[in-house]
């Protein structure tokens, strides 16, 4: 059966868990704010925050940091409970989808991936993710690109997992050619490229251009096998997202994919190439 994780929410506000969170968080904070007799300015003051950011906090219009809850706690005496927050505000912090996303892949022992229109967020670099979500059609608020930023580099932490995933990412020629967010951001992709190249449990392979048989053409797909044995497909395509579980669907995926990694250079042909490529660039 398939599954939607999630409709993007880039731009158009918090899904309804995060907002609810964000709502509560506010509410303690405008309790405790009005307990110890302060005004919204008064507290800002007294925390190092404008009156403005504050009541966006209270309203759970925007996400406090770490340093607002615990600064708070301390000047409004709340004896822990607001710095208690930090994990629930953290989690919040993200959309549902990444949140979901990030959830599977936490999950994964194995993870495999096909690219074919930009650098697969697993290995962007936190500069590339920025220039992508500004490129965004209708335009992103500079809030909702950071919040976008920091939930896909919060997904990188995976790698740092043990006992360590097995990833495969099979790119695009193309995508990794494309200067998108400009040259120099190119080049430090490019260079993350064969850093993560190196690492043992990561086999990154490039599908030329000019292949004249290709299994990829009916878009990007991601693989993931689960620790319970089980295996699961996701797909995207503008701003939509789906899971796939249903076996036969899977087992399609499954034969895509192989055939896709079949086609394309060897992961030591793919790091020379991106090597190649980094000193033409």
């Amino acid at each position: 059966m398939d599954q939607r994780v999630g409709e993007s929410t880039d731009g158009a506000g918090w899904d309804g868990d995060s907002g609810a969170v964000l709502k509560t968080v506010g509410r303690q904070i405008k309790a405790w704010r009005e307990r110890a007799g302060l005004k919204q300015g008064e507290l800002g003051a007294a925390i190092g925050y404008s009156e403005e950011q504050v009541s966006s906090v209270e309203r759970g219009r925007r996400v406090p940091s770490p340093e607002f809850l615990d600064k708070a706690d301390e000047v409004l005496g709340a004896g822990g409970i607001i710095s208690a927050m930090k994990r629930d505000v953290e989690e919040a912090r993200y959309p549902k989808k990444v949140r979901d996303l990030a959830k599977l892949e936490g999950e994964a022992v194995e993870l495999g991936a096909y690219s074919n229109h930009n650098v697969h967020g697993l290995l962007q670099t936190e500069e590339y993710t920025r220039a992508l979500y500004r490129m965004r059609r209708p335009l992103l608020s500079e809030e909702s690109i950071e919040r976008q930023v920091a939930a896909r580099m919060s997904r990188q932490e995976i790698f740092g997992k043990q006992p360590a995933p097995i990833f495969s990412f099979v790119q695009e020629e193309v995508t990794l050619r494309r200067p998108l967010g400009g040259t120099m951001v190119q080049r430090r992709q490019l260079e993350q490229l064969l850093e993560l190249g190196q690492l043992r449990n990561v086999e990154f392979q490039v599908m030329p251009t000019d292949r004249d048989d290709h299994a990829g053409m009916g878009g990007q797909l991601q693989l993931l096998k689960l620790k319970s044995g089980t295996t699961v497909g996701h797909v995207e395509v503008q701003r939509f997202n789906r899971l796939i579980s249903a076996p036969p669907e899977v087992q399609v995926l499954e034969i895509q994919y192989g055939i896709i990694r079949a086609q394309a250079l060897t992961p030591r042909e793919s790091l020379a190439f991106i090597e190649k490529l980094l000193g033409e660039t």
